[in-house]
C-alpha cells in the first residue's frame, strides 16, 4: 500500500480563487475585506509568517494593515492599539502575532480582541465555543485539517482519533473539532507513556508535537489516514514535519507531505476567517460553513 497524497497547497489554491468572487460580491455593497496584524518584536520567524500572511491576502483582494510594534512595548500600548481596531469599521480581522516578548500578557491581549474580529479563533470565547459547537471562528490550523479531510471525502464518525499535541493553538481545538464530527477521540503529550499504544490504533492520526521523524511505521495502523502538522527545519536546511514520510506513506492510505500540507491551510483559513467577518459585516453571512 502506498498512501495517497492529501495535497494541501492544491486545495488552498482552489479556495483562494474562489475568495476573490467573494471579496467583489463585497465590493458591490462597499466592503473591503481588512485584516489588521499586530507585530511586537523582530523575531525571524514572525516577520516570515507575517509576510505570507499579508501576501495571501494581496492575493485574494483582502486589506491587510501591519502594525510593527518594538520589542519593548508595554503591554498597555498594545492594548490601546487592539482597542482603536476594535472600533474600526474598515477592519474585519485582528491577528496578533505569536509568540509576544515575555512581559506581555499573551491572554490578556487575545481576549482584548473582539470576538467578531478574532479571526486566529484563540479568544476565550470561541475556543469554549467548540465544546458546544457555537464558535464564531475555529482556529485556522484545525479549522483547515478539518477541512482537508472534509475535501478528501474522509468520514471521521465511529472512527479513532488521535491527537499527537495538546497545544491551545492546534491538539486541544482539533480533539474537539474530531469529536464534534463524533470521532472518538486520544490526546497524547509530551509526558504521554507508550506513545505506540495510542497511535497503532488510531484510523485518524494528527501530529502536532514539533519533534521530526517523531511517528515511524511500526507506530501507524494499516491504512490509517496520517495528517502531519508539525514544521521543523533540520540542520541542513531541510523541513520536514513529525512523521516519517517516506516509511509512513508506504502503510498509510493518507498522508498529508510536509511542506504542502497543512501548512497552505492555515493562511487560506485566515482569509476565510476574515471573509467570513467582512460578510457578517454587511449581514450577507456567506462561507464554507454557518457559525450562527
Amino acid at each position: 500500500m502506498t498512501a495517497r497524497i492529501i495535497d494541501g497547497k492544491a486545495l488552498a489554491k482552489k479556495l483562494r480563487e474562489s475568495y476573490k468572487q467573494r471579496v467583489s460580491r463585497l465590493a458591490e455593497n462597499n466592503v473591503t475585506p481588512g485584516l489588521a496584524v499586530i507585530l511586537v518584536g523582530e523575531n525571524p520567524a514572525s516577520q516570515v509568517y507575517v509576510r505570507n500572511k499579508i501576501k495571501a491576502c494581496e492575493e485574494c483582494g483582502v486589506l491587510s494593515r501591519e502594525h510593527v510594534l518594538p520589542a519593548d512595548v508595554s503591554q498597555t500600548e498594545v492594548l490601546a492599539l487592539i482597542s482603536r481596531l476594535n472600533e474600526d469599521p474598515t477592519i474585519h480581522g485582528i491577528l496578533v502575532q505569536l509568540p509576544l516578548p515575555a512581559h506581555i500578557d499573551n491572554r490578556a491581549v487575545l481576549e482584548a480582541i473582539s470576538v467578531h474580529k478574532d479571526v486566529d479563533g484563540f479568544h476565550l470565547y470561541n475556543v469554549g465555543g467548540l465544546v458546544v459547537g457555537n464558535t464564531v471562528f475555529p482556529p485556522c490550523t484545525p479549522y483547515g485539517v478539518q477541512l482537508l479531510l472534509e475535501t478528501t471525502g474522509i468520514d471521521v464518525a465511529g472512527k479513532n482519533a488521535c491527537v499527537i499535541g495538546a497545544s491551545n493553538i492546534v491538539g486541544k481545538p482539533m480533539a474537539l473539532m474530531l469529536l464534534q464530527k463524533e470521532a472518538t477521540v486520544t490526546i497524547c503529550h509530551i509526558k504521554t507513556q507508550e506513545l505506540a499504544q495510542h497511535t497503532i490504533i488510531a484510523d485518524i492520526l494528527v501530529v502536532a508535537a514539533g519533534k521530526p521523524n517523531l511517528i515511524v511505521p511500526q507506530m501507524v495502523k494499516t491504512g490509517a489516514v496520517v495528517i502531519d502538522v508539525g514544521i521543523n527545519r533540520l540542520p541542513d536546511g531541510r523541513v520536514v514535519g513529525d512523521v516519517d514520510f517516506e516509511g509512513v506513506r508506504e502503510k498509510a492510505s493518507w498522508i498529508t507531505p510536509v511542506p504542502g500540507g497543512v501548512g497552505p491551510m492555515t493562511v487560506t483559513m485566515l482569509i476565510e476567517n476574515t471573509l467570513r467577518s467582512a460578510e457578517m459585516f454587511q449581514g450577507k453571512g456567506e462561507g464554507i460553513n454557518s457559525f450562527e
